[in-house]
């Protein structure tokens, strides 16, 4: 069995690393400072920390497609503001991953790619 200890040295020194690394992302990544979703127009809106603001329709977001206006109007931010969150939905999404035309998972994506075409087909 490894008795492999993590002493307060390591400890402390990896904690530096995670904060440094967790300043870096907050600076260098797209963070959301707020969401909401915007019934009129059928759009979650995201307010980015840069000033820009980004919006999709729920109908094209995993998890999303089948909820009601007063479950898409709970959306919550996580703490670092990088994903989006549903709770009573359990659905989540990243803002990256939103801001590249991720909608869900690749299996998603697939599904969502063959819907596409098949409308401009038509």
């Amino acid at each position: 069995m490894d008795n492999t200890t993590f002493d307060d040295l390591a400890f402390r020194e990896q904690f530096t690393q995670a904060q440094t690394a967790a300043k870096i992302a907050n600076m260098s990544e797209p963070r959301a400072v707020s969401a909401m979703y915007d019934a009129t127009n059928y759009l979650v809106v995201i307010h980015l920390k840069n000033g820009s603001i980004f919006s999709f329709p729920p109908a094209i977001a995993q998890g999303l497609t089948e909820a009601s206006p007063e479950d898409l109007a709970r959306v919550e931010l996580t703490p670092s503001g990088d994903a989006l969150h549903w709770e009573n939905l359990d659905a989540d999404l990243s803002i990256p991953d939103l801001l590249m035309g991720v909608f869900g998972s690749k299996k998603w994506m697939a599904k969502l790619q063959r819907q596409w075409l098949n409308q401009q087909a038509s």
